[in-house]
């Protein structure tokens, strides 16, 4: 059977028709699509669909926004584009049942064991419990979190909205940083400094550039100048981006207790991962005075699977394709 998945995010769609090959998934069509280009979702689809000439068994795509779950039936508005979708007449329109709607972190969460050993890298071995509470979170675009939780011998993916949790300085810096990003927001949310954007902002804190209104750098610029080049501005940018990103995974880990593991992914932990990053990432993440020793056995993991979502996806498609 082929199953429909795909990664709708504010800039590009991803859709893919594949086909489950034991324990991976065989591409038998793909595109990607600039999603500004398209008024709607579903003409997008049916542009997609006409171009494969198939008609999958199953869907599932993870959508960048909140999804609204109503009894199975899935609602969502996309975050940066003006485009609403619903499962039930994404299904209709299609034919294609069941069609399932989810949030792009929710598909991450699903692709956890499917994971080979090789595309997780080890941060803190710590204390694993079998079937222990399970913590996700991810910089990219955004920062993604989410729990997974036993349930029957499997886990549940709970996505959640903590990326816009209060940022809490701990340093003089990071006060200064806050009280810039307040005169332009008002709220300050850990998003907005643990990001691509939080980190190109980083950068044009520490060099004294102005770019309010104009284009901020490119993150993946700043990682390669502090890196590559050895950039004293860019090293100490990556160094206070890591250090929020290891305190707010910290965060999420006192709060919950993932002692199934705590696992990085999102676009940049992989991409940074080494010495460097790893080093600051878990010296911020134990650093909870009283209760670091409890960190210690929580076990921290980067995900380096280049697609984890439309991996996830694709494994939540199949599973809903056979209990038809």
């Amino acid at each position: 059977m082929s199953l429909l998945i795909g990664d709708i995010g504010g800039t590009y769609t991803r859709l893919r028709l594949v086909e489950p090959r034991g324990n991976h998934f065989e591409t038998l069509c793909e595109s990607r699509y600039e999603s500004g280009s398209y008024e709607r979702f579903d003409g997008l689809l049916a542009d997609f669909l006409n171009h494969c000439g198939e008609r999958p068994s199953a869907a599932c795509l993870g959508v960048a926004g909140p999804v609204q779950d109503e009894d199975g039936r899935h609602r969502v508005e996309t975050t940066n584009l003006p485009w609403r979708l619903d499962s039930e007449a994404l299904a209709r329109e299609t034919g294609v049942r069941p069609f399932a709607l989810i949030n792009d972190f929710e598909a991450v969460g699903h692709a956890l064991d499917g994971l080979s050993a090789d595309q997780i890298a080890c941060l803190q071995a710590g204390e694993p419990r079998p079937g222990g509470l399970r913590a996700l979170i991810g910089a990219g675009t955004g920062l993604g979190q989410a729990l997974l939780c036993p349930l029957d011998g499997d886990y549940r993916v709970i996505p959640t909205e903590g990326g816009h949790m209060d940022f809490a300085p701990q340093t003089p810096l990071q006060w200064q940083l806050a009280e810039a990003l307040r005169e332009r927001h008002g709220h300050v949310s850990v998003e907005r400094l643990a990001s691509g954007p939080g980190l190109a902002f980083i950068y044009d804190f520490l060099s004294d550039r102005e770019t309010e209104g104009g284009e901020r750098p490119d993150p993946a610029w700043i990682s390669r100048q502090a890196l590559e080049q050895g950039d004293a501005v860019a090293l100490a940018a990556l160094d206070e981006f890591t250090a929020i990103y290891g305190a707010q995974a910290g965060n999420l880990a006192l709060a919950c207790l993932p002692f199934g593991g705590l696992y990085v992914a999102g676009g940049i932990a992989p991409r940074l991962h080494g010495e460097r990053f790893d080093r600051g990432f878990m010296a911020a993440f134990l650093a909870k005075g009283r209760m670091e020793p409890l960190l210690r056995r929580i076990p921290v993991h980067i995900v380096l699977h280049p697609e984890p979502g439309l991996l996830g996806a694709a494994r939540l498609a199949a599973r809903l394709g056979s209990a038809r």
